[in-house]
Protein backbone atom coordinates (compact mmCIF):
# COMPACT_ATOMS: atom_id res chain seq x y z
CA UNK A 1 0.00 0.00 0.00
CA UNK A 2 1.20 3.17 -1.13
CA UNK A 3 2.63 5.95 1.69
CA UNK A 4 0.29 8.52 2.37
CA UNK A 5 1.46 11.91 -0.16
CA UNK A 6 3.42 14.74 1.95
CA UNK A 7 1.44 17.18 3.40
CA UNK A 8 -0.20 19.36 1.61
CA UNK A 9 -0.41 17.26 -1.48
CA UNK A 10 -3.34 15.65 -3.39
CA UNK A 11 -4.08 12.07 -2.49
CA UNK A 12 -2.20 9.80 -4.48
CA UNK A 13 -0.02 12.34 -6.03
CA UNK A 14 3.72 13.67 -5.28
CA UNK A 15 5.01 16.98 -6.26
CA UNK A 16 7.09 16.64 -9.81
CA UNK A 17 10.17 18.36 -10.62
CA UNK A 18 9.54 22.00 -12.95
CA UNK A 19 11.60 19.87 -15.66
CA UNK A 20 9.46 17.05 -15.66
CA UNK A 21 6.58 18.93 -15.88
CA UNK A 22 7.75 20.84 -18.77
CA UNK A 23 9.14 18.06 -20.55
CA UNK A 24 5.58 16.44 -20.07
CA UNK A 25 4.09 19.67 -21.35
CA UNK A 26 6.33 19.73 -24.62
CA UNK A 27 5.28 15.75 -25.40
CA UNK A 28 1.59 16.57 -24.96
CA UNK A 29 1.50 19.39 -27.32
CA UNK A 30 2.74 17.40 -29.99
CA UNK A 31 -0.16 15.42 -30.36
CA UNK A 32 -2.13 18.87 -31.84
CA UNK A 33 -3.09 22.05 -31.06
CA UNK A 34 -5.83 21.32 -28.13
CA UNK A 35 -2.95 19.42 -26.48
CA UNK A 36 -0.98 22.70 -26.24
CA UNK A 37 -0.20 25.18 -23.21
CA UNK A 38 2.03 27.99 -23.30
CA UNK A 39 4.46 29.04 -20.53
CA UNK A 40 5.50 32.24 -19.14
CA UNK A 41 4.58 36.01 -18.41
CA UNK A 42 0.85 37.05 -20.01
CA UNK A 43 1.90 39.67 -22.66
CA UNK A 44 -0.35 42.38 -23.87
CA UNK A 45 -3.14 40.46 -25.80
CA UNK A 46 -3.46 37.64 -22.99
CA UNK A 47 -6.35 37.71 -20.93
CA UNK A 48 -7.25 35.66 -17.68
CA UNK A 49 -8.82 32.71 -17.73
CA UNK A 50 -11.82 33.40 -15.03
CA UNK A 51 -12.36 36.97 -17.22
CA UNK A 52 -14.82 34.18 -18.77
CA UNK A 53 -16.80 33.77 -15.66
CA UNK A 54 -16.29 36.91 -13.75
CA UNK A 55 -15.59 39.55 -16.10
CA UNK A 56 -19.30 41.24 -17.54
CA UNK A 57 -19.19 40.97 -21.46
CA UNK A 58 -16.45 38.54 -21.89
CA UNK A 59 -18.35 35.74 -22.16
CA UNK A 60 -21.39 37.17 -24.15
CA UNK A 61 -19.05 38.83 -26.67
CA UNK A 62 -17.38 35.42 -27.33
CA UNK A 63 -20.57 33.80 -27.43
CA UNK A 64 -21.52 36.44 -29.92
CA UNK A 65 -18.48 35.91 -31.54
CA UNK A 66 -19.27 32.25 -32.20
CA UNK A 67 -22.69 32.91 -33.51
CA UNK A 68 -21.55 34.71 -36.46
CA UNK A 69 -18.66 32.40 -37.11
CA UNK A 70 -21.54 29.83 -36.84
CA UNK A 71 -23.70 31.66 -39.16
CA UNK A 72 -26.35 31.46 -36.35
CA UNK A 73 -29.17 33.60 -34.73
CA UNK A 74 -29.78 31.18 -32.13
CA UNK A 75 -27.18 31.81 -29.32
CA UNK A 76 -28.25 29.39 -27.26
CA UNK A 77 -26.87 26.97 -29.85
CA UNK A 78 -23.42 28.94 -29.87
CA UNK A 79 -23.10 29.09 -26.48
CA UNK A 80 -23.53 25.48 -26.41
CA UNK A 81 -20.59 24.74 -29.21
CA UNK A 82 -18.38 27.22 -27.68
CA UNK A 83 -18.70 25.58 -23.93
CA UNK A 84 -17.49 22.10 -25.58
CA UNK A 85 -14.82 23.64 -27.54
CA UNK A 86 -13.50 25.09 -24.46
CA UNK A 87 -14.07 21.91 -22.57
CA UNK A 88 -11.77 20.10 -25.18
CA UNK A 89 -9.11 22.91 -25.06
CA UNK A 90 -9.11 22.03 -20.83
CA UNK A 91 -9.42 18.64 -21.30
CA UNK A 92 -6.89 17.92 -23.61
CA UNK A 93 -3.39 19.12 -22.63
CA UNK A 94 -4.46 17.17 -18.79
CA UNK A 95 -5.76 13.30 -19.71
CA UNK A 96 -2.73 13.80 -22.50
CA UNK A 97 -0.06 14.04 -19.55
CA UNK A 98 -1.82 11.84 -17.48
CA UNK A 99 -2.08 8.90 -19.30
CA UNK A 100 1.08 9.72 -21.21
CA UNK A 101 3.44 11.03 -18.02
CA UNK A 102 1.45 9.88 -14.79
CA UNK A 103 1.67 13.85 -14.27
CA UNK A 104 -1.34 15.77 -13.35
CA UNK A 105 -0.68 19.34 -14.70
CA UNK A 106 -1.99 21.93 -12.17
CA UNK A 107 -4.08 24.22 -14.44
CA UNK A 108 -4.71 26.68 -11.90
CA UNK A 109 -7.24 29.03 -13.23
CA UNK A 110 -5.61 32.52 -11.53
CA UNK A 111 -2.55 31.19 -13.59
CA UNK A 112 -4.31 30.71 -16.97
CA UNK A 113 -4.73 33.36 -19.71
CA UNK A 114 -6.01 33.36 -22.99
CA UNK A 115 -5.94 35.31 -26.18
CA UNK A 116 -8.57 35.56 -28.81
CA UNK A 117 -7.76 33.17 -32.00
CA UNK A 118 -9.29 30.72 -34.28
CA UNK A 119 -9.63 27.23 -32.44
CA UNK A 120 -8.30 25.88 -30.89
CA UNK A 121 -8.36 29.11 -28.31
CA UNK A 122 -4.68 29.77 -27.13
CA UNK A 123 -3.84 28.98 -23.63
CA UNK A 124 -1.01 30.35 -21.72
CA UNK A 125 -0.09 28.96 -17.99
CA UNK A 126 2.10 32.05 -16.30
CA UNK A 127 2.78 29.54 -13.24
CA UNK A 128 2.95 25.18 -14.39
CA UNK A 129 3.71 23.19 -11.50
CA UNK A 130 2.72 19.33 -11.58
CA UNK A 131 1.84 16.61 -9.25
CA UNK A 132 3.26 12.72 -10.07
CA UNK A 133 0.66 10.07 -10.17
CA UNK A 134 1.79 7.71 -7.30
CA UNK A 135 -1.43 6.07 -7.16
CA UNK A 136 -3.54 5.49 -10.64
CA UNK A 137 -6.81 4.19 -8.84
CA UNK A 138 -7.26 7.80 -7.07
CA UNK A 139 -6.31 10.04 -9.90
CA UNK A 140 -9.68 10.74 -11.21
CA UNK A 141 -10.89 12.63 -8.32
CA UNK A 142 -8.14 15.62 -9.02
CA UNK A 143 -8.71 15.42 -12.66
CA UNK A 144 -12.39 15.91 -12.40
CA UNK A 145 -11.70 18.38 -9.44
CA UNK A 146 -8.87 20.63 -11.86
CA UNK A 147 -10.90 20.60 -14.68
CA UNK A 148 -14.63 20.66 -14.06
CA UNK A 149 -15.05 21.91 -10.57
CA UNK A 150 -12.63 24.32 -10.96
CA UNK A 151 -13.77 25.65 -14.64
CA UNK A 152 -16.11 24.12 -16.20
CA UNK A 153 -18.41 24.19 -13.11
CA UNK A 154 -17.99 28.20 -13.14
CA UNK A 155 -18.18 28.68 -16.71
CA UNK A 156 -21.49 26.43 -17.62
CA UNK A 157 -23.18 28.95 -14.98
CA UNK A 158 -21.96 31.85 -16.38
CA UNK A 159 -22.94 30.36 -19.85
CA UNK A 160 -26.50 30.20 -18.41
CA UNK A 161 -26.84 33.55 -17.05
CA UNK A 162 -26.62 35.02 -20.75
CA UNK A 163 -28.58 31.82 -22.85
CA UNK A 164 -31.51 29.66 -21.59
CA UNK A 165 -29.57 26.45 -21.76
CA UNK A 166 -30.32 22.84 -19.79
CA UNK A 167 -27.60 22.66 -17.51
CA UNK A 168 -27.43 18.60 -18.97
CA UNK A 169 -26.78 19.71 -22.50
CA UNK A 170 -23.51 21.29 -21.10
CA UNK A 171 -22.39 18.46 -18.81
CA UNK A 172 -23.36 16.28 -22.18
CA UNK A 173 -20.94 18.65 -23.80
CA UNK A 174 -18.29 17.94 -21.80
CA UNK A 175 -18.64 14.56 -21.65
CA UNK A 176 -18.69 14.41 -25.42
CA UNK A 177 -15.49 16.98 -25.27
CA UNK A 178 -13.70 14.42 -22.63
CA UNK A 179 -14.32 11.77 -25.22
CA UNK A 180 -12.91 13.51 -27.91
CA UNK A 181 -9.83 14.22 -26.14
CA UNK A 182 -9.56 10.31 -25.48
CA UNK A 183 -10.15 9.92 -29.47
CA UNK A 184 -7.70 12.34 -30.17
CA UNK A 185 -5.08 11.12 -28.19
CA UNK A 186 -5.10 7.34 -28.74
CA UNK A 187 -5.16 8.14 -32.15
CA UNK A 188 -1.83 9.38 -31.71
CA UNK A 189 -0.64 7.29 -29.03
CA UNK A 190 -2.74 4.10 -29.49
CA UNK A 191 -0.17 1.52 -27.72
CA UNK A 192 -1.88 3.75 -24.41
CA UNK A 193 -5.29 3.26 -25.34
CA UNK A 194 -6.72 0.77 -22.98
CA UNK A 195 -5.35 3.26 -20.05
CA UNK A 196 -7.28 6.70 -21.74
CA UNK A 197 -10.20 4.50 -21.65
CA UNK A 198 -10.26 3.10 -18.28
CA UNK A 199 -9.71 6.76 -16.98
CA UNK A 200 -12.48 8.15 -19.38
CA UNK A 201 -14.82 6.00 -17.90
CA UNK A 202 -13.96 6.76 -14.24
CA UNK A 203 -14.79 10.70 -15.18
CA UNK A 204 -17.92 9.30 -16.75
CA UNK A 205 -18.95 8.01 -13.49
CA UNK A 206 -18.48 11.23 -11.34
CA UNK A 207 -20.52 14.00 -10.51
CA UNK A 208 -22.01 15.79 -12.84
CA UNK A 209 -20.33 13.26 -15.60
CA UNK A 210 -22.70 10.53 -14.72
CA UNK A 211 -25.13 9.30 -16.80
CA UNK A 212 -24.02 11.66 -19.68
CA UNK A 213 -23.15 8.66 -21.90
CA UNK A 214 -21.11 5.43 -22.48
CA UNK A 215 -17.40 5.51 -23.66
CA UNK A 216 -16.66 1.70 -24.85
CA UNK A 217 -14.07 0.19 -26.86
CA UNK A 218 -15.34 -2.28 -29.08
CA UNK A 219 -12.17 -2.66 -31.27
CA UNK A 220 -9.23 -2.50 -29.76
CA UNK A 221 -7.65 1.16 -30.50
CA UNK A 222 -10.96 2.63 -31.55
CA UNK A 223 -12.69 4.39 -28.25
CA UNK A 224 -16.32 4.16 -29.62
CA UNK A 225 -18.57 7.27 -26.83
CA UNK A 226 -22.75 7.39 -27.39
CA UNK A 227 -23.92 10.51 -25.42
CA UNK A 228 -27.46 10.84 -23.83
CA UNK A 229 -27.99 14.67 -24.93
CA UNK A 230 -27.69 16.45 -28.47
CA UNK A 231 -25.05 19.37 -28.34
CA UNK A 232 -27.47 21.17 -30.78
CA UNK A 233 -25.27 21.19 -33.57
CA UNK A 234 -28.02 19.99 -36.03
CA UNK A 235 -29.83 23.51 -35.52
CA UNK A 236 -26.92 25.17 -37.09
CA UNK A 237 -27.20 26.20 -41.14
CA UNK A 238 -25.60 22.99 -43.12
CA UNK A 239 -25.58 21.47 -39.87
CA UNK A 240 -25.84 17.89 -39.13
CA UNK A 241 -26.10 15.12 -36.20
CA UNK A 242 -22.36 14.27 -34.22
CA UNK A 243 -20.56 10.68 -34.36
CA UNK A 244 -22.07 10.75 -30.87
CA UNK A 245 -25.24 11.94 -30.89
CA UNK A 246 -28.32 10.61 -29.30
CA UNK A 247 -30.53 11.66 -31.73
CA UNK A 248 -29.34 9.34 -34.57
CA UNK A 249 -31.47 6.46 -34.98
CA UNK A 250 -29.03 3.60 -34.74
CA UNK A 251 -25.85 3.66 -32.85
CA UNK A 252 -23.39 0.71 -33.81
CA UNK A 253 -19.78 0.19 -32.47
CA UNK A 254 -16.81 -0.10 -35.12
CA UNK A 255 -16.71 -4.12 -35.90
CA UNK A 256 -13.23 -4.20 -37.13
CA UNK A 257 -10.10 -2.73 -36.30
CA UNK A 258 -8.65 0.41 -38.17
CA UNK A 259 -7.20 0.26 -41.52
Amino acid sequence: MPCDSPAGAPPGLLPAAPAVVAGAVADVRAIGGYFGIETGEAEAGWRPFTDLWTAPGVLEARIHDMAGRLGTTEHRVAASILFQGLAARLWSPSIGAVVAHDLLIDLAPEHLYWRPAPDPLPLRATRLSGWGVRDPARIAEPVYRSIMAEMLEPLAEAVRRIVKIAPGLLWGNAASALAGTIGAFTHRRPDLTAKAVRLGRELLDRDLLRGTGELTEPVPGRPFFVRRSCCLYYRLPGGGMCGDCVLLPARRPPTHPPG
